[in-house]
């Protein structure tokens, strides 16, 4: 009687298929995760591209866009003449006597426009962006007088040049823009209105006073309130 042959199945030649789907199909779903983290990074670039242009329009650094001329957001039309700032230079050293003479404010005409520096040691504690209750009538004072001309208004943190690390900031750039920011939303409980304000932090990075001396360094730790001129059209 003659026996079956057993026949013994060697590996399958083609089990390497499996492992290259398998990798194809990672493959697909990495590029499908990058495709949308780029599209995600293009809505990002579009978003930041409009801030900076919107903020070089707030400063003058840029001409309107045509298409927004007529707008309802119109600053240039909020600003106001070398004339109107003389006025308005003289209404707010009278409202501010107190504190200037003290030397807690100080107001002065630059190329930009009126400038109104209210300095650290009147309105803030070292370190922090909360307001002195101390300088509260200051502001109700300032804000009446900034509500009454309607003028657009920029306004600018700014610090010494030492470096700050409490548990609340971690650099000088989160402190001048915290007290800019707390400075905008008081003068908005005083009635001015938040479309008519903008906020921003320079650090130590515009200083108008040596920074070697103390002296210097006080009169560098401010908040400017910035009034723009009118620009002259050509």
């Amino acid at each position: 009687m003659r026996r079956k042959r057993t026949s013994v199945r060697g590996p399958h030649r083609d089990r390497w298929l499996v492992s290259y789907a398998d990798f194809i199909t990672l493959l697909f779903a990495f590029f499908v995760v990058m495709y949308s983290a780029a599209q995600l990074d293009k809505r990002r670039a579009g978003q930041l591209a409009t801030a900076i242009q919107t903020a070089f329009l707030q400063r003058g650094s840029l001409p309107p866009n045509p298409e927004d001329v007529g707008g309802t957001r119109d600053h240039a039309s909020n600003t106001v003449s070398d004339e109107d700032q003389s006025a308005l230079k003289t209404r707010i050293e009278h409202a501010l006597a107190g504190e200037i003479a003290n030397g807690n404010v100080a107001v002065r005409k630059s190329a930009e426009g009126l400038v109104i520096s209210l300095r650290e040691v009147g309105f803030f504690d070292t370190g922090s962006d909360k307001i002195k209750a101390s300088s509260v009538p200051a502001f109700a004072q300032l804000a009446e007088v900034l509500r009454q001309d309607g003028s657009f208004i920029r306004i600018e943190g700014h610090t010494d040049d030492v470096p700050i690390h409490n548990s609340r900031f971690s650099s000088n750039w989160d402190l001048s823009t915290a007290r800019a920011t707390a400075t905008i939303r008081l003068l908005i409980l005083y009635g001015l209105k938040p479309e008519s304000m903008a906020a921003s932090g320079y650090a130590e990075y515009h200083p108008i006073a040596n920074n070697q001396t103390s002296e210097g360094r006080a009169l560098n730790r401010r908040v400017d309130v910035v009034i723009p001129r009118k620009q002259t059209q050509a």
